[in-house]
């Protein structure tokens, strides 16, 4: 058994290993000003790790696969694109754009927490194609043409760099409070056996809906970070139903219901979708699929699972062998 002083120092080196890799990411485009292609990868990457964290609260946590969140990605980033057409500067809308989409789950996501399986996929999948039809058929805001906004004359990514790091962070705080705390164990009983959860005494339908409006309000900044970075809200885009797959895709790739597995799946999906999309633009839906289906036949757990049984499988030798001398 660990005893606390062996806890305290494994704590402060992880607290280590943190701050060192913070301390990188905030002084590396320091050295690489001129790079915009890095400031471009690095941006979005964030973005994704915000937006996978995101659906992994709810999603990961609770084990109900959700193609909704599309919508609170769209609500978030239709929120920041009007307010920031109304003077509003766009950094200030970051929280109104997390609270629109928190607010928008409720009359989404509490109708569709009532299903379980395969029903609550179908209802999810129905909320975000009703939705995007409804916005792309709504004029007061664009409707099919979506919004543009004009790009401010001395523009710069560095500065819009540093906020979506910020708030990858910030989102990795919120999933990592939430995984570890009691109500994080409460989301983890509702994944394994629903009905065992109320048996002993947790309400499934209040923790849900608190796990929806956190998960909901972390998507909804991370579509207010995009419209920010590319000046434009489409309809297809931000409510598309690809939006939602790649959510799901980033987190499975890592390691769903994890804390490090969705950040780890988002670098990885990104750095994959940049060179597909480079490389093999009509190929890449059915390479994603490929690997999507031997991910599931062969490492289930993502490839966090498979690092981590990695490493116990190579210390479990190296202890083994040095036994044996």
């Amino acid at each position: 058994m660990m005893n606390s002083k062996n806890r305290t120092k494994i704590l402060d080196s992880r607290l280590l290993y943190l701050l060192v890799v913070i301390s990188v990411l905030l002084l590396l485009p320091l050295f690489l000003p001129k790079n915009h292609y890095f400031l471009h990868i690095a941006i979005m990457t964030s973005i994704s790790i915000i937006m996978s964290c995101g659906w992994n609260i709810l999603s990961g946590l609770t084990g109900q696969t959700s193609f909704a969140h599309c919508l609170f990605f769209g609500v978030g980033a239709y929120t920041t694109a009007l307010l920031w057409l109304s003077g509003i500067h766009p950094y200030w809308t970051l929280p109104l754009a997390g609270v629109a989409a928190a607010i928008y789950s409720i009359f989404v996501g509490i109708p569709c927490l009532r299903l379980r399986g395969p029903f609550f996929v179908i209802g999810t999948l129905a909320a975000g194609e009703v939705t995007r039809i409804i916005a792309n058929n709504f004029e007061m805001i664009g409707g099919a043409a979506g919004l543009s906004i004009p790009p401010p004359s001395s523009y710069s990514k560095l500065p819009h760099y540093y906020v979506t790091l910020i708030c990858a962070l910030c989102a990795i705080a919120i999933s990592a409070k939430v995984i570890r705390s009691r109500f994080g164990m409460a989301l983890f009983a509702i994944r394994e056996n629903y009905e065992a959860a109320e048996t002993v005494g947790i309400d499934t339908t209040r923790f849900q809906i608190y796990a929806l409006l956190i998960s909901s309000l972390v998507v909804g900044i991370a579509g207010s970070l995009y419209v920010q970075y590319i000046f434009y809200a489409l309809p297809d885009k931000v409510f598309g139903f690809d939006t939602s797959i790649s959510m799901i895709l980033m987190t499975v790739i890592g390691g769903i219901g994890t804390l490090w597995g969705p950040v780890l799946g988002a670098i990885l999906f990104f750095i994959l979708q940049e060179f597909l999309l480079g490389y093999f633009p009509n190929l890449h839906l059915g390479i994603y699929g490929v690997i999507l289906m031997v991910l599931v036949l062969f490492e289930p757990g993502g490839i966090l699972n498979f690092l981590t049984g990695l490493r116990f499988r190579s210390f479990y030798g190296l202890t083994r062998s040095q036994e044996n001398q």
